[in-house]
């Protein structure tokens, strides 16, 4: 069954165009290779009832290195075929008080505290009509703004429902926002965000899931290399958006490993991530 808008999609619009009409404040600078992986754009007028996708859903599996990678993803989709991609989301931000009607109105996957088999069921339902379910497989900002171990259920949904897997390399957006490092306009105005988008990845249902999400992280780390390799701002010595193995300040993977265990205790509170 073809993708078809829902009753939410003017809501979500309106969530996008803010993010585009903040893009432009701030005159970000969002840089994209790859495009040419993405699904065709939508056929038939923009908003009419009758629109279809050119083709079936994916999963778009996204780096996550910042809080705003989503919303340049987001933004990336929409622009290029209109797609109106749904998130995994976790319950504690389903619950939120300001974040939470948001998140049910855009039509959100949500994943439980106890178990995540029913939004596993919802998202590959969603697939398999054709719809986008975007997933951070890292499944945490990655603090050394490298890509970190990956969850499998990005690739088992994809096997699942039939569909490929879209890998999202984003670099940059976490200088905007991220972990121990707010919102500042200053490093907003002007601010290059650098994308690159890798090419689908097809995984049969008798593949190992284990061994393909190692695949993908892999492909989601070329890309991120692709993206700093041209990235248009120098970074300075030790600057703390950069990798500790290119010379930056962020954690080393051991350090990033032993930050993430001494505070996985503290975070999990007997709720998964």
């Amino acid at each position: 069954m073809p993708w078809q808008p829902r009753h939410n999609d003017r809501f979500y619009r309106v969530i996008v165009r803010t993010g585009l009409a903040l893009c432009r404040l701030f005159q970000i600078r969002v840089i994209v290779t790859g495009q040419e992986h993405l699904p065709p754009p939508l056929i038939d007028a923009p908003h009419s009832p009758s629109r279809r996708a050119s083709g079936g859903g994916a999963v778009v599996a996204i780096t996550h290195f910042g809080y705003l990678d989503f919303a340049f993803a987001e933004l990336l989709l929409w622009r290029h075929t209109r797609v109106q991609m749904r998130f995994l989301v976790t319950q504690g931000a389903a619950d939120h008080w300001f974040a939470g009607p948001a998140v049910s109105a855009a039509g959100h996957v949500v994943v439980g505290y106890e178990t995540g088999s029913h939004a596993y069921d919802a998202a590959v339902q969603k697939l398999r009509e054709g719809e986008y379910i975007a997933i951070l497989p890292e499944a945490g900002v990655s603090r050394s703004f490298r890509v970190r171990e990956c969850r499998t259920g990005a690739v088992r949904m994809a096997a699942e429902a039939g569909v490929p897997v879209i890998p999202v390399s984003i670099w940059g957006s976490h200088r905007l926002m991220t972990r121990r490092h707010g919102f500042s306009p200053a490093r907003a105005w002007r601010a290059p965000v650098r994308i690159h988008v890798g090419g689908p990845v097809l995984v049969g249902p008798s593949e190992d899931a284990r061994r393909a999400t190692e695949a993908l992280r892999g492909t989601l780390q070329a890309g991120i290399d692709a993206c700093i390799a041209d990235f248009p701002l120098e970074p300075g010595p030790g600057a703390w958006w950069m990798p500790a193995e290119l010379g930056g300040g962020a954690p080393t993977e051991e350090e990033r490993q032993q930050l993430d265990e001494a505070e996985g205790p503290r975070r999990a509170g007997g709720r998964r991530r």
